[in-house]
């Protein structure tokens, strides 16, 4: 792999890379896309926005029956 070390005027131009980017020449023809690395999370970024009681309300608020991971397997088997 060949490893192409940013200076800061590039640096600027690709302005954060929060998204996959392309590389064109100047007729606009494509030359790479580069994807940028995923970012490092910590356990807290795991951490769900929203609280226990929040995740409790909606559980209780759904109109349909839920169904447990071994009830959709025996219905699963037996089709």
């Amino acid at each position: 792999m060949t490893r192409i070390v940013m200076d800061d005027v590039l640096r600027e131009k690709l302005n954060g890379l929060g998204e996959i980017l392309e590389l064109c020449d100047a007729s606009g023809k494509v030359l790479a896309r580069v994807v940028p690395a995923a970012p490092q999370l910590t356990p807290e970024d795991l951490i769900p926005p929203i609280g226990e009681e929040e995740l409790a309300r909606r559980l209780n608020s759904s109109p349909t029956r839920t169904y447990t991971t071994a009830e959709v397997l025996r219905h699963l088997e037996s089709l």
